[in-house]
C-alpha cells in the first residue's frame, strides 16, 4: 500500500513538471516580454526607493552642507559632529544586511563607540544608513550627503539592536525627526530667503514638527503654524498596500507617481521636472510662484525616467500583517460585522482596498475635521486612508496631524459624530478588527 501511494506521487510529480514544461514552452512572447519587463522594473524600482538621490546631494550637501555638521570639526567638518547614538535618536535608521559580520558581531559585544561620529561615517562608507548617502573624498572626508525615498518610508525591524535591523520598505518611519536633522544645516539661507525669516525662526518651526512629522507645503504656502498655533506639519504616511488606490497622501493632491514627482524634484531637491499650474495660484501658494516650484524643468532629469519603475516597485509592497497575538480574533470577528454594518465604516473604507474605488475624496465637514489642512491642497479636501497595516504606524496618532492619539479615539470621534450609537463593546471590538487588518 506504502508502495503504491510512493509510485502515485512520483506520477503526480512527474506530470507536474511536464505541464510545468508545456507551459513554460507554449508561453507566448509577449507573455514572456511582459514577465521579464515585470521583473526587471520590480528591481529599478526597490534600487531607486532605497538608494536613488536624483543628484539631491546639490541641495543637502552643497546649498545646506549638511554633511558637514554629520562630519564634525574634529573631521573636516563643523560643530561636535552627529555620532550614531545621535543620528539613532533622531531616527536614522542602519540596515545590517550592509554591515559586514566583523562589525556585527562587535555591534552585539559592545565594542563599537556609538558616540563618536567617526563611526557614523564609517556607517555613511558601508552605504548602511537608511534613506542616507555620503560622499566621500580621496581622503575620506565627507564632501557631500544625498537622501533617498526610503529615509522617510522605511525602516528596520530592530533585529539587532534599537534602530538596527533589517529593512522594512514601505514602512512609515515614524521615528525619524526631519525637522530636528534639517535644523543641524549650518547654511539654512536657502529657507530664510524664501519664507524671509531668520535662521532662529526657521529653526523654532522645524522644532514643531518632532518625529514622524513633516510638512511638504511650507515651501509652498509659508504657513508654519496652524491659526491655533499648534503645528501644521502632517505625519509620514506608509508606501505600501498602494495597489488600486487613486488619490495618495492625506489630502489627495495627486496618484504615487505625482508625490514620487512633487517630492523628489521640490521637497527633495533632485534634479527632474515637476509641473502643476494649480501651485501657481499666488494667493494659495506665494512661495511657490516665488520660486518656481509649480513648474520645474532641471537639467538632467534624473527623476521623470525613474517613475514608472518606482511606482510599480511601491505598488508591489504588500501592506504587512499584524503579529497575530496583537489582536483579540474573537473581538476583530465582531468588529468586522460592526465595520460592515451599523458602524458603516465599509460605506468609505471599501474592502479589500479599504478607501474608495474613484475619486477617493471627502469635504472636511462630511468627516467632522477642521479644514485647515485641507485648504492646503488644491484638493481642498482629505482622502479616505487605506486602513491595511495601521499596526505598523500607531506612534504619533491617527488622522493627518496625529490628532487622534489611539484608534480608541478614533472610532469615539466618528461614533458621536455620525450619532451611530455604538456602545464600549462595539468600539472595543471595532478596534480590534481595525487591529487585525
Amino acid at each position: 500500500m506504502v508502495v503504491g501511494s510512493i509510485v502515485v506521487l512520483r506520477t503526480f510529480e512527474s506530470q507536474r513538471r511536464v505541464a510545468a514544461q508545456n507551459e513554460a514552452e507554449n508561453e507566448s512572447v509577449v507573455d514572456r516580454s511582459i514577465d521579464n519587463h515585470a521583473r526587471q522594473f520590480l528591481a529599478q524600482g526597490r534600487q531607486t526607493f532605497r538608494f536613488d538621490t536624483f543628484s539631491d546631494e546639490a541641495f543637502w550637501g552643497d546649498t545646506l552642507k549638511l554633511h558637514q555638521a554629520i562630519e564634525g570639526a574634529k573631521l573636516g567638518g563643523v560643530g561636535p559632529g552627529v555620532s550614531p547614538a545621535t543620528a539613532l535618536a533622531v531616527g536614522l535608521k542602519v540596515d545590517v544586511d550592509a554591515l559586514p559580520p566583523t562589525l556585527i558581531t562587535a555591534l552585539q559585544k559592545g565594542q563599537v563607540n556609538l558616540n563618536d561620529p567617526a563611526t557614523t561615517l564609517a556607517l555613511l562608507k558601508l552605504n548602511s544608513v537608511v534613506g542616507l548617502t555620503g560622499f566621500f573624498n580621496e581622503q575620506g572626508t565627507l564632501r557631500g550627503l544625498g537622501i533617498q525615498c526610503a529615509l522617510c518610508h522605511s525602516t528596520v525591524d530592530n533585529s539587532l539592536a534599537p534602530g538596527i535591523g533589517h529593512r522594512l520598505d514601505g514602512w512609515a518611519n515614524r521615528d525619524l525627526n526631519v525637522g530636528a536633522i534639517i535644523s543641524l544645516a549650518p547654511d539654512l539661507t536657502h529657507f530664510t530667503d524664501l519664507l524671509a525669516v531668520d535662521a532662529n525662526t526657521v529653526r523654532t518651526v522645524l522644532a514643531t514638527w518632532g518625529p514622524g512629522c513633516f510638512d511638504a507645503e511650507l515651501t509652498k504656502d509659508g504657513k508654519a503654524l496652524r491659526p491655533d498655533g499648534k503645528r501644521a506639519c502632517t505625519l509620514i504616511p506608509p508606501a505600501f498596500g498602494l495597489a488600486g488606490v487613486n488619490l495618495h497622501t492625506w489630502t489627495g493632491f495627486g496618484s504615487v507617481p505625482y508625490w514620487n514627482a512633487y517630492v523628489g524634484v521640490t521637497e527633495m531637491g533632485g534634479s527632474g521636472t515637476f509641473f502643476d499650474a494649480r501651485l501657481s495660484d499666488p494667493t494659495q501658494y506665494p512661495l511657490a510662484v516665488k520660486d518656481g516650484s509649480f513648474n520645474v524643468r532641471s537639467v538632467p532629469d534624473l527623476v521623470t525616467p525613474k517613475l514608472g519603475a518606482l511606482h510599480f516597485y511601491q505598488l508591489a509592497i504588500p501592506a504587512p500583517k499584524p503579529p497575530t497575538d496583537s489582536f483579540n480574533a474573537a473581538a476583530a470577528e465582531r468588529g468586522k460585522e460592526i465595520f460592515d454594518g451599523q458602524g458603516k465604516c465599509s460605506t468609505c473604507h471599501v474592502s479589500p482596498l479599504f478607501t474608495e474605488p474613484g475619486n477617493n475624496l471627502h469635504a472636511p465637514s462630511e468627516i467632522g475635521v477642521d479644514s485647515f489642512q485641507a485648504n492646503r491642497s488644491p484638493t481642498h479636501m482629505y482622502r479616505t486612508a487605506p486602513l491595511k497595516g495601521l499596526w505598523t504606524h500607531s506612534k504619533g496618532g491617527f488622522f493627518h496631524d496625529g490628532r487622534f492619539a489611539t484608534l480608541n479615539e478614533v472610532v469615539e470621534h466618528y461614533n458621536n459624530f455620525f450619532n451611530l450609537g455604538l456602545d464600549d463593546r462595539q468600539v472595543h471590538d471595532l478596534v480590534e478588527y481595525l487591529k487585525s487588518l
